[in-house]
């Protein structure tokens, strides 16, 4: 008799949403390998495996049955997503296009043989980025070029600026995740996007004002403030800001640093100059793979002070979430950093929840980790850091925290939860 695979919700769910997997019609203590993979917009393939036994009515519920090896171990109902791993060498998992699913295949097979044949079922679960009746509208204003996701229901939301790092171009997944949770969120390009510049060796933080009076005055947008929201190089650029900026009330900074990274930053008659980097600290693995983690040098010395961002300014309130397994920078370190110089100047102290066995790509839940690929700005894959599980954990708590941050802050639920790590 095939066995056949439940899944709850039926078919389909936003992204960084669970899925409850179980398995009916297999015999009592039944051996089997259950397999998921997808393809990404590229056409890259992502895989995760891992082995279980029916309970004694011949059924598995993965909520309930532990892993016995493969990709993962242990009770992991969500496993066979996070754990998914790309095929190609250093090929990070990124959705280009929120405005269809990624379909994830789950098999399952006979026996816990290294390469099991035998396909005892199969489904197919649709994952979305957009939920139903989020609206998406391309945004061209003046030198602006973003895309701003709506929630489905008619009101005016609190407003978030989704600010990505360093890779370049329009991503979107975040924000259009973000919307289906009560927010309007714009997600911004800033550079190697059409008519944007090509490079960040110049930037103006002008173009950000302009993009986030532009928020401000959208009808469907609260106020009076907005939220900000970067990772990486979007970390320091939310910073920047946050410092330089009227009508910032919040800001999330995912794994960011507190000097200006990467170009200069000017900002009307003001200048940040980059935080200068020695190429003696770089170290490279045996397989090739470049450890950046030592080579920018210290904000806190010399010439690189004028790099350090001005957060004192501020009159918005933070909030650091940090891998303690960052291999791209010293994410703990920068964190604490800003807590110092903004206490320093009788600002109030930042929240800070760092993460243990997180890495530097802190996504929204479910997303699979990425350990290393090719850093926009070396030129070179570079490690990430991260371990699997204890990065998976720490995607779905910080997901969490930045809504419950955001909620409370900008207006609409309140709440700062506790972190469960």
């Amino acid at each position: 008799m095939p066995a056949t695979v439940i899944l709850e919700p039926e078919d389909r769910c936003c992204w960084d949403e669970p899925v409850h997997i179980t398995v009916h019609g297999l015999t009592p203590g039944q051996r089997v390998t259950l397999r998921a993979s997808l393809r990404d917009e590229k056409g890259a393939h992502f895989r995760a495996h891992a082995r279980y036994c029916a309970d004694g009515g011949g059924e598995l519920d993965l909520a309930r049955a532990p892993a016995l090896g493969g990709s993962f171990a242990g009770l992991e109902p969500m496993g066979l997503i996070w754990a998914l791993e790309p095929e190609k060498p250093f090929w990070r998992f990124l959705k280009r296009d929120v405005q269809t699913p990624f379909a994830v295949e789950l098999e399952v097979l006979e026996g816990h043989e290294p390469e099991p044949q035998r396909v005892l079922g199969r489904a197919v679960h649709e994952r979305d980025f957009l939920r139903p009746g989020v609206r998406r509208e391309p945004v061209r204003a003046g030198r602006v070029r973003a895309t701003l996701f709506l929630p489905p229901e008619p009101g005016r939301f609190p407003g978030v600026v989704d600010v990505s790092g360093a890779a370049g171009g329009l991503w979107e997944y975040r924000a259009s995740l973000l919307a289906g949770k009560g927010f309007a969120v714009m997600a911004l390009a800033y550079y190697n996007y059409e008519d944007l510049p090509k490079g960040i060796e110049t930037l103006h933080l002008e173009y950000f004002e302009e993009a986030v009076n532009y928020l401000l005055n959208r009808p469907e947008v609260k106020g009076p403030g907005l939220g900000l929201l970067g990772i990486s190089k979007g970390g320091d650029l939310c910073l920047s800001m946050a410092s330089f900026l009227k009508g910032i009330t919040a800001a999330t900074i995912i794994n960011g640093c507190v000097a200006n990274i990467g170009g200069v930053l000017h900002y009307k008659d003001e200048t940040l100059p980059p935080l200068s980097a020695n190429r003696n600290r770089i170290k490279v693995t045996k397989d090739g793979v470049v450890d950046i983690t030592d080579a920018l040098n210290s904000p806190l010395e010399g010439p690189d002070q004028k790099s350090f961002i001005p957060v004192e300014r501020a009159e918005c309130t933070f909030l650091f979430l940090v891998g303690l397994d960052d291999h791209n920078w010293k994410s703990e370190f920068y964190a604490n950093e800003a807590s110092n110089r903004l206490q320093a100047h009788g600002k109030e102290k930042p929240q800070i929840i760092c993460y243990p066995g997180a890495g530097h790509c802190i996504e929204p839940p479910y997303f699979p980790m990425c350990w290393a690929s090719l850093h926009a700005l070396v030129g070179s894959p570079v490690i990430w850091g991260g371990e699997p599980r204890a990065h998976a954990m720490a995607q779905v708590d910080a997901w969490k925290q930045l809504q419950a941050f955001f909620h409370k802050h900008l207006g609409g639920k309140e709440g700062r939860i506790p972190t469960k790590l």
